[in-house]
């Protein structure tokens, strides 16, 4: 009896777990409108419109059209991530310093999508983590992370996400001067996903096993 209820309850865990895994929509910024020393956007999150700001030196900015740097999309998708940044929008960095991108309300755990940070040192208020990076428009690269996770060496041409645990009204990072180097930032959703009637019928059937067990074991 015990052995079946440790198997029962071990199955049940297992499916449980590969339906939670799954990756999710990314919302990505739509650049609209470009300035000096700044760049602005919105990102439609469900029924939610965010507004988010750029600030800081750029080379430049495609806010309509342009060159689609986000091809091929294979550097950008994940186990988290299931949708590359759409059409040509990208804020592209040149000289060093430091910039920050603020949000109209409070976002969960940001994204940032990397075009060629090759050579590049960029540094992070928090720690960062590389979803995915891979071959991207102009090659291929390694980020190598510092020990504190708050920034990365860009070895060849990255192209890739990485994302920032926690709840962020702004994102500030500083970096250092390259030809350029290009990106976007989004929040991903992931819906929870409804067990099949099966799952549910089976899952109350197991809790009626426990509890005959309980009445025949006392």
């Amino acid at each position: 009896m015990k052995k079946l209820l440790f198997g029962t309850v071990l199955f049940l865990i297992l499916i449980l777990s590969v339906s939670a895994a799954q990756a999710g929509t990314v919302y990505w910024t739509d650049w609209a409108a470009s300035g000096p020393g700044t760049v602005t956007g919105t990102m439609n999150i469900g029924s939610e419109t965010v507004d988010v700001t750029f600030s800081g030196a750029y080379s430049f900015a495609q806010t309509s059209g342009g060159t689609n740097y986000w091809n091929p999309a294979t550097p950008y998708l994940s186990a988290t991530v299931e949708n590359a940044p759409p059409a040509s929008d990208i804020i592209a960095l040149s000289s060093s310093g430091s910039v920050t991108i603020t949000f109209s309300q409070s976002v969960t755990n940001p994204l940032l999508a990397l075009v060629s940070w090759n050579g590049n040192r960029p540094r992070f208020e928090n720690e960062i983590e590389f979803l995915s990076y891979g071959r991207g428009y102009w090659g291929n690269g390694t980020p190598v992370m510092d020990s504190d996770k708050k920034g990365f060496y860009g070895s060849g041409e990255v192209h890739g996400v990485l994302q920032m645990a926690g709840t962020y009204d702004s994102i500030t990072f500083t970096h250092t001067s390259e030809g350029w180097h290009g990106l976007t930032v989004g929040v991903v959703d992931v819906a929870p996903v409804p067990l099949p009637a099966a799952l549910w019928l089976f899952g109350s059937g197991l809790a009626g096993l426990v509890g005959l067990r309980r009445k025949l074991f006392r």
